[in-house]
Order: structure tokens, then sequence, then C-alpha cells
């Protein structure tokens, strides 16, 4: 494949076909620095591209894997626009890509009105946090952007080297190819409830569910897919909850993984959901997901 103007050709060869989404791997806990480096090792040799930090992350969150590692990328998902300033982030970013060239990426979005006071005019904001990064020379190919809707989706095609959108479907990848194109990444994540209890699956994607039930942002995405508000009501439907969370036989989890590629997504995100606390690091899913997809 040529090279893009934004190096999205290098992004896909550097962060491979599966990764895995997780907050617990930005903790900045020092007792749990080891683990993370650790942990870090192990995703490189099960064969995970890419460890995406999960929340508001910073590229001082990458450090600690990427020096554990010869060749997993790290990247953050996302750094809201809000809580860091560009200036800042630009020069951070260039401090661990002279460490570590090649192996990071900047992942930002505009967050939620219901978490960032100053949330105003959140698409101007981006476009105006993008302007200052290129001032301060952070590479276009170094960045992907969290996008849901058409306008953001196109700011990744032409301002960085692709889309990371959370919480979405095989249809939204889809949609989000045809807006793309063919050369900027796209890169969604997934969530993977590992049983095979209806109930028990159904309960614990509920669980996760809620908090993003109450953000606009994920909600209108929703109904732009097709879903309505009863769909989004109680906790979600069955049919909002089976498509948004892989559960069930490995063969199963399987398909509906590698339903993302076969819509047009080039890597896919895997973001473990159980019921340990969001900050853990849960090793032995990421093992089982790698058996079953390698």
């Amino acid at each position: 494949m040529s090279e893009s103007t934004n190096g999205a050709s290098t992004v896909k060869e550097a962060v491979g076909r599966y990764g895995v989404w997780s907050v617990g791997l930005r903790s900045e806990d020092p007792a749990l620095r080891g683990e993370i480096a650790e942990a870090a090792a192990e995703l490189e040799q099960l064969g995970y591209g890419t460890a995406w930090l999960g929340g508001s992350s910073a590229p001082r969150h990458a450090l600690p894997l990427l020096e554990a590692t010869s060749r997993l990328t790290v990247g953050t998902s996302i750094q809201s626009i809000w809580q860091y300033e560009a200036g800042e982030s630009a020069a951070a970013s260039a401090e661990v890509e002279s460490a570590h060239p090649g192996r990071f990426l900047l992942g930002l979005g505009v967050s939620h009105a219901k978490l960032a006071e100053q949330y105003r005019r959140p698409y101007s904001a981006l476009v105006a946090y993008l302007d200052a990064l290129d001032e301060a020379g952070v590479p276009a190919g170094h960045r992907v952007l969290a996008a849901l809707g058409p306008k953001t989706l196109e700011l990744s095609r032409d301002r960085a080297a692709g889309s990371i959108p959370y919480l979405v479907t095989p249809e939204h990848t889809a949609r989000a190819r045809e807006i793309l194109g063919e050369e900027p990444l796209l890169a969604p994540e997934f969530a993977v409830v590992l049983e095979t209890d209806p109930d028990r699956a159904r309960t614990l994607a509920r669980e996760h569910l809620a908090m993003y039930l109450a953000l606009p942002n994920y909600t209108n995405n929703f109904q732009r897919l097709g879903f309505t508000e009863d769909d989004l009501s109680a906790g979600g439907s069955d049919r909002l909850i089976d498509a948004l969370y892989a559960w069930g036989p490995e063969d199963r989890i399987r398909t509906r993984v590698n339903a993302f590629l076969e819509a047009g997504a080039d890597h896919v995100a895997l973001q473990v959901v159980d019921n340990t606390p969001r900050d853990h690091l849960p090793r032995t899913p990421w093992r089982r997901l790698s058996a079953l997809l390698h």
C-alpha cells in the first residue's frame, strides 16, 4: 500500500490487527508500575499490536509500556482536549516519540459536556487544537481522533492518521469507512464479555453501559445507527446490548470481533468487560482472547 499524506499506511502496520483497550494500563499508582510493564511485555508476546490506554490518558502514561516492550504500539484513547493544553501535549508527545520512534499514537477526543466544565463548541475546539498541534510540529500521522459523527470522521481523514471510535457496531464501521476512504486508519473499540450465559453476560454488559447511556454523544450515535428511545431505556434493550458487546461461545465471539474487520476496520481494540474494577488488568481474559483470535 502506498504511503498516504498523513502516514496512515505506516500507522496501520504499527497497530496490527488486534489490540487491547484498558483503563488499568494508564494507572499512575507506583505499586502497579511493575505489573503494567509485565502485562505490556506479555501483550506483545501474545501477538497484540497495540495497547490503548483507556480514559483521559496522556503521553506519559505510555512510557512504562513502551519501555517494557520492543514492538508494541501504545495509544491514548483518549486524551481529552479540555484536560491538556495543546502545547503541553505536543511537547510530551515529541518526548515519547524521540525515545520510542514510531510506537506512540496520540488519540484525541472532545470528551463529554458532563465531564468537562469548559465544554463549548467541541468541533471548533478540536479544530483549533489540531491547528495548535500543527504549529508545534506534531505530524498528522502521529495522531488519531475519537470520531463518531460524520464531521469528526472527515476531520480524522483530513487532519489525522485516522479514527478510533468507541462503543460502536460493524454498521458504524462500514459507514465510517465510506467517509474515511481507503487509506486512513479505522480502529474501533469493541467490548467482550467472556460469558456464555445470556443473563449473566447481559447483566455485566448493562452494568458497563450504564454510564454511557447518560452521555448524549453516544446515545445520539446509537440513534443514528437505528436504535430507538426504547432501546436506550431500562439499561438498554437486548438488541442494543447484543450489538455493542460480544458474548457467548468462543467461535461466536471470534465472529463478532472479525465482523468489524469485514466491515472495513483495520484494527479492533478489545475491551474486556467482567465483574472486576475498571482499573484491573484482565490478563487471563487477554490470554483467552489471544488464543481464539490468533
